[in-house]
């Protein structure tokens, strides 16, 4: 595969990030916090609206549970209903309203009374929540209470997120907010010049939003000095630990003073990403909007089982030109010849399409993205590098062309339409006969989210379901039978031997073991491939 984030990230044959040269990024020891004579600063900002503090305990309780909130934690803020609840100075709610932002969304309206509050955060939501401001208002708020830098000085507040795309994204959205206050921000990721980023974070920034590798990059140029860092964000953080970044996390953490505010988003919360919670953050409150991975409620979601993989480009060019009337177009596919065999098509259509995968550089990169957003395209082709972080409100369908890898990645695809409540959003996928295994998880993913679920999707989950029915059941009885086989052995699945055995009457159940047999190996095949090295020991066992 082609390096396309100058030694931090490349991407495979089917286009998932990886790290490599890890040389490049290795991390760097932690610094001896109790040698430094730290300046105090505050973080307590927030001061309850008599509207919020005059509502009962149960008027509390019943908001946040048409909100869909829970939250854990000692003294955990009431919810807001309003930016105005948030006591914004008017230069900020100025910012907001110029943004076209009305009212808080559900993750805001919890988040933000307690990251002003000055506490640590653990956020919990499905992805589109509208999250990224949950954190970059307060730290405009934390930012603009502390002295001014000085030379060499900054930054103040730390953003770290898993890929140069929403490491960007995130970077537009902090300048849009920033400006107000001619606070500076600046953007470190892979795939542009270093010497570039060093010059700019040279001249002084309070923001730096960055992927963890580059920041150690710019950590070891001493191009920056974490003295001043009080806040810090560690976004879509179950995506850095997927993809490896958990010891450059780490490392990073240990750069910044261990009284700073400090606050972890993810859209799930594997083990792991729970494991570094607990270790760096200090008496979080963790806010859970909906289900833990599951999909965005606000996005109807329409499952389409097709006879075979030759019958998605006939659905998609037949389907195509209504979902255009509506709004941009989001195609995902599994492999980067794919996304250009459909661009390749559609183009020979006459539609406006571009394609977005990771031998594109960085530059062609944010050209195409630049366009479609612009309206010169109206249908961009991508594989699961643009998954997160591609935050375009102008799309208004997403197509699964090829089925995501696994469930999380699902969520997050389908969660670049219905952004920030808005409920026009729509995602399609498309699964074939051969993907009984998922059709089982899109069904509990599509209940869950309050979908209707299809007969003929049913129906396809269902085979599985038998399948692993008949196994469960039978296992007892293949061990049975084997045993009263004798010294058959593994002549079991000889024709002629396991006719004659049975003519005899030596062999009760041969027939079952034939069938055992079979759907062991059928489902050692659609299984994953730890479960097919124990199935297979399991059979040799018992043979």
């Amino acid at each position: 595969a082609k390096a396309v984030d100058a030694g931090l990230l490349e991407y495979d044959s089917d286009d998932n990030p990886v790290v490599v040269d890890k040389k490049k990024i290795e991390p760097i020891p932690a610094l001896d916090h109790s040698s430094i004579e730290y300046e105090p600063f505050n973080k307590d900002f927030y001061e309850e609206k008599a509207s919020i503090s005059g509502m009962s305990e149960q008027e509390v309780a019943e908001y946040r549970k048409s909100l869909a909130i829970r939250v854990s934690g000692f003294d955990v803020p009431r919810p807001v209903k309003r930016f105005e609840d948030c006591g914004f100075a008017p230069e900020l709610m100025r910012a907001i309203a110029k943004q076209g932002y009305e009212k808080p969304t559900t993750i805001q309206c919890q988040a933000l009374p307690i990251v002003l509050s000055g506490r640590d955060v653990i956020g919990i939501a499905k992805t589109g929540s509208g999250k990224t401001a949950s954190f970059v208002l307060p730290m405009i708020v934390h930012i603009m209470d502390q002295p001014e830098l000085q030379k060499e000085e900054g930054p103040i507040g730390v953003i770290c997120a898993p890929t140069r795309e929403l490491a960007h994204q995130i970077f537009l959205e902090a300048k849009k907010f920033a400006k107000a206050y001619g606070i500076r921000a600046s953007a470190v990721y892979g795939g542009m010049s270093k010497l570039d980023q060093f010059k700019e974070l040279k001249a002084g920034c309070e923001i730096v939003v960055a992927t963890p590798g580059r920041l150690i990059d710019m950590l070891k140029m001493k191009a920056l000095t974490m003295t001043r860092a009080t806040y810090l964000v560690l976004d879509e953080a179950d995506r850095m630990f997927d993809l490896g970044f958990e010891p450059q996390i780490r490392s990073i953490v240990g750069q910044i003073r261990p009284d700073r505010q400090t606050l972890l988003f993810s859209a799930t919360m594997p083990r792991k990403v729970e494991k570094l919670a607990r270790e760096v953050l200090s008496d979080p409150i963790r806010v859970t909007v909906g289900e833990v991975g599951t999909a965005n409620e606000d996005i109807t979601q329409h499952v389409h089982v097709i006879p075979s993989d030759s019958e998605k480009l006939p659905w998609l060019l037949e389907k195509l030109p209504g979902m255009i009337d509506e709004g941009d177009v989001l195609v995902f596919a599994s492999k980067k010849a794919t996304v250009d065999e459909i661009e390749s098509q559609l183009s020979g259509k006459g539609f406006k399409v571009a394609a977005l995968h990771g031998d594109k550089d960085q530059a062609s990169r944010m050209e195409i993205l630049q366009k479609f957003k612009s309206g010169i395209y109206h249908v961009l082709i991508a594989t699961d590098v643009a998954a997160r972080g591609l935050d375009i409100k102008s799309i208004k369908s997403v197509v699964n062309y090829d089925i995501a890898k696994d469930m999380d990645m699902h969520v997050h695809r389908i969660g670049r339409t219905g952004r920030a409540g808005d409920k026009d959003g729509i995602a399609y996928t498309l699964i074939t006969q051969k993907e009984a295994r998922f059709a089982g998880e899109l069904v509990n993913s599509l209940i869950a989210a309050g979908q209707n679920v299809s007969v003929e999707l049913m129906d396809l989950a269902m085979k599985i379901l038998d399948l692993i029915y008949v196994y469960d059941n039978f296992v007892p009885k293949l061990a049975l039978s084997i045993n009263r086989m004798g010294d058959l052995g593994p002549s079991v699945m000889q024709e002629k031997e396991v006719g004659r055995k049975a003519e005899e009457g030596a062999a009760v159940g041969v027939v079952e073991v034939c069938v055992e047999l079979i759907l062991v190996w059928v489902l050692d095949i659609i299984q994953n491939p730890v479960m097919l090295h124990l199935r297979l020991f399991k059979v040799e066992m018992l043979l």
